[in-house]
């Protein structure tokens, strides 16, 4: 199997990203959302990715918010990526300007109408399949959909996210196949505290199923 990318999300303070990085992800996420447990200011975000290794990718997780605003957070923060988690449309994806990942929650033929919808935009890079919630854009815990994931992962570039853990992450590639795992509350001792055990324990078990 192909080496599945690993995204811890939801960091809050560079200890927690620096561990990250140095148990092996390859992209780390800040939630600039201000009604999500895991909001971090747009200084502490600053901070975090100049001290990154060069490899590892920082990413921008958005909800609903101007296009403006993200596009100048992008820059000014030095982030990689802008991970949408609300309802932007695929236009707002190109008039952004900005490579975009774009959250979906997985909910029967939806996702794949959703995936077309967005699919060949302009600086749309891939998809982030999350959990369905009513209650909230992410970070639940609760599991995806793991057998729609898998037959969007044949068609476009997913990132599975939701209700992940170090003890089914790897029954999850093997199950989906995706191009790469997005992991927050499942490494956490709390919301935005990551446990540093539970980080290494993560990413051991994606390298022990890809290479």
């Amino acid at each position: 199997m192909e080496r599945t990318k690993v995204k811890i999300c939801g960091l809050t303070n560079l200890d927690d990203a620096l561990a990250a990085a140095e148990a092996g992800a390859d992209a780390v996420g800040f939630v600039l959302y201000r009604k999500s447990p895991r909001y971090v200011e747009l200084g502490t975000v600053r901070a975090i990715v100049r001290a990154l290794p060069p490899l590892v990718l920082p990413v921008g997780v958005f909800v609903n918010e101007n296009v403006e605003t993200v596009r100048d957070t992008i820059d000014a923060c030095g982030l990689a990526l802008a991970q949408l988690h609300g309802d932007e449309s695929s236009s707002y994806c190109e008039l952004l300007g900005r490579p975009v990942l774009k959250a979906l929650r997985a909910k029967d033929r939806i996702s794949a109408l959703a995936v077309a919808e967005y699919q060949g935009r302009a600086g749309v890079r891939g998809f982030v399949l999350d959990a369905c919630s009513s209650q909230a854009y992410g970070g639940t815990g609760l599991l995806a959909d793991w057998n729609l994931a898998a037959a969007l992962a044949k068609t476009c570039p997913i990132l599975l996210a939701g209700g992940l853990t170090p003890e089914n992450v790897a029954d999850a590639i093997r199950t989906v196949r995706p191009y790469g795992v997005d992991v927050s509350s499942g490494v956490e001792t709390s919301p935005g505290k990551k446990d540093h055990g539970r980080l290494r324990a993560f990413v051991q078990a994606v390298r022990l199923v890809s290479v």
